[in-house]
């Protein structure tokens, strides 16, 4: 029999989930079955999932379909009501190694059991299922699980469940292995990594745990941190940033808007000033450091004044990476039932804003040209600098290799060498 067929929506933490899944698959012994690891972050994503398992289904006809994901925890009987649908799982069930040896064939046959998805409220471990090398060249390293936290945009704490925090210990103790094995980067990965430790012993805060794998890992070359909450940095972090220079000058942060009404009506914690001193204080620290963030474009209530904050965010945080939503209503959360934006509106201020992020990422590509950047190759013509900037390289260069150089030019998406 053929070996599963996985496919994954969403985010980076479910891309590694899906390498822990496929994992447990192989070592149960599952085969010919599909996977798709589904996302819930929109409703255009979970009509994606839809989309995703019809055409998989029609491509491996008669083969077991197997649903999990943030979309199949949160909304279980849209898939369930699929006819092309063998077993729906839960977030907390797909990684637990007995349910891979339960989904084992010839036990997928029949209508019992369809849905196996439990209360993710009510899981209070810490995940188990850590896998030594999810990439090629970078390895993310999965420490926190979960989001304690209700903006009235998002259902991912329903799909995800309460926070729950990987023991530094531990964490540790795999990244040391990583690097063992050749790995010259290593990326933390969460759902709202900035809340990491809470629930362990101590309370200890993320800052606390870079510090610790810089301290105990030295042949480490390059840690990066994905998506934070930027006011919930902690001291810790920031002597990190101004201090360390192998953690990496890019910082991803979850802004969702420029507006201090639409902050407080998204239930954020921050508003729009905190956002700037951050940054500002960040690039103090260390004056190399770059910006990523999430924008959402057309919030409801949102006036043309108030995109306007959201727009200016980009000049004032000197924003490099945006990653830029189109609100999209998802049924059961408190913003769903507040007065929408009309969906042209939407549409055309999310284009304004993806306009301001190419300009930003201009800016930024000519101000890298000819410096000398410490660049990982990821592939034979490609590479990223410590900001994590593209580099495309004219000639093909050794996989994996960590390398000093002088990008010549750029496309406008990528750095040239």
């Amino acid at each position: 029999m053929s070996a599963p067929v996985f496919s994954t929506l969403g985010c980076r933490l479910n891309a590694y989930e899906t390498e822990a899944m496929r994992e447990m698959a192989e070592a149960a012994g599952l085969s010919g079955a599909v996977v798709v690891n589904t996302c819930a972050v929109t409703a255009e994503a979970v009509r994606k999932a839809r989309q995703e398992i019809r055409r998989l289904a029609r491509e491996n006809p008669g083969a077991p379909v197997i649903v999990t994901g943030c979309a199949a925890q949160t909304e279980p009987e849209t898939f369930a009501a699929m006819p092309e649908v063998t077993r729906v799982v839960g977030n907390h069930e797909k990684m637990q190694p007995e349910t891979w040896a339960a989904l084992r064939a010839p036990d997928l046959i029949g209508e019992t059991e369809k849905v196996l998805v439990d209360d993710i409220m009510s899981v209070r471990e810490t995940a188990g299922h850590l896998i030594d090398g999810f990439g090629r060249h970078r390895a993310y390293v999965q420490v926190q699980n979960g989001c304690d936290h209700r903006c009235t945009f998002c259902i991912i704490p329903f799909g995800r469940g309460n926070s729950r925090s990987v023991p530094a210990g531990v964490v540790v103790e795999q990244i040391k292995r990583l690097v063992g094995r050749g790995f010259h980067e290593v990326v933390l990965t969460g759902v709202d990594l900035t809340s990491w430790g809470a629930d362990l012993p101590g309370t200890p805060r993320l800052g606390d745990l870079v510090m610790r794998i810089l301290r105990l890992v030295p042949d480490l070359a390059r840690l990066r941190i994905s998506s934070i909450d930027s006011i919930e940095a902690d001291e810790n972090l920031m002597l990190a940033i101004a201090t360390e220079p192998r953690l990496m000058p890019h910082l991803h942060l979850s802004l969702q808007a420029g507006d201090d009404m639409i902050l407080k009506r998204m239930k954020r914690r921050h508003l729009r000033d905190d956002a700037i001193a951050f940054c500002d204080e960040a690039r103090r620290l260390r004056p190399d450091m770059v910006f990523g963030a999430d924008i959402i474009a057309g919030f409801p209530t949102e006036t043309e004044a108030m995109f306007q904050n959201s727009l200016k965010l980009v000049e004032d945080c000197r924003l490099t990476f945006l990653h830029v939503f189109p609100y999209s209503a998802r049924k059961g959360t408190p913003a769903a039932r507040m007065p929408a934006v009309p969906g042209r509106a939407i549409r055309e201020r999310a284009a304004r804003l993806r306009a301001a992020g190419d300009a930003a990422l201009q800016r930024h590509l000519e101000a890298q040209v000819g410096r000398v950047h410490r660049v990982l190759t990821e592939g034979p013509r490609l590479g990223r600098t410590e900001q994590f900037t593209e580099v495309s390289f004219a000639e093909d260069q050794p996989e994996g290799a960590l390398m000093a150089l002088a990008p010549r030019a750029h496309d406008g998406a990528r750095l040239l060498a």
